[in-house]
């Protein structure tokens, strides 16, 4: 594993379902002039290549280790040989703990009718969306249960427990302008007080 503050120019961003994960990680790297990479894309081709959906994925991945193997020998080769990167990822910043951790809350009911007013083709081909958002927030919270059961059978660790975090910022009371403006803020005032240079 990398040792503290090494390869310290990478954000990384979690958060729950809907939130503005991939949007504002592109956004933040975008103004930083940073890369940017997205694991979700990762983990919903390898359910794609299994024939599996996005919650049959996450329900896979409980018994098929290999699932998540991939994803993560990915993400710790990032962290060891990559800089200058904005990754929105669930659990990025348990691989990379020497990055600027971000956290994108969002309550379910309100990430529901985002993704289904935003559903488009390509995710209908990885995942059931349902027309009614309280029953897509039912399944939304399943799916966090079993990332939550999963990750923390396998890794003793939590993607939604906030307290792993360097900043939570509520995406339901801020736009994504404002959310990418509070993160460089935060990951600017953190290089300083870490002594790093920018």
């Amino acid at each position: 594993m990398a040792k503290p503050f090494q390869k310290k120019h990478i954000i990384t961003i979690a958060g729950r379902p809907g939130s503005g994960k991939s949007t504002t990680s592109k956004l933040v790297a975008a103004k930083l002039g940073y890369k940017h990479f997205s694991t979700g894309d990762l983990f919903r081709a390898v359910g794609s290549e299994r024939g599996l959906d996005l919650l049959s994925t996450n329900l896979a991945a409980e018994n098929h280790k290999d699932i998540d193997a991939i994803v993560d020998e990915k993400q710790r080769e990032m962290g060891e040989t990559k800089d200058n990167l904005v990754i929105d990822a669930r659990l990025a910043w348990h691989w990379m703990p020497y990055s600027f951790k971000v956290f994108l809350n969002l309550d379910l009911e309100v990430a529901a009718k985002r993704i289904i007013a935003n559903t488009d083709a390509a995710r209908l081909r990885h995942e059931h969306v349902p027309d009614d958002p309280h029953e897509y927030a039912q399944i939304l919270q399943q799916r966090l249960g079993s990332e939550a059961k999963r990750y923390m059978n396998t890794y003793q660790a939590n993607p939604y427990d906030t307290s792993n975090y360097d900043l939570v910022v509520d995406t339901d009371v801020n736009s994504i302008e404002e959310v990418a403006s509070k993160v460089i803020a935060a990951y600017e005032k953190w290089l300083v007080e870490a002594k790093i240079p920018a």
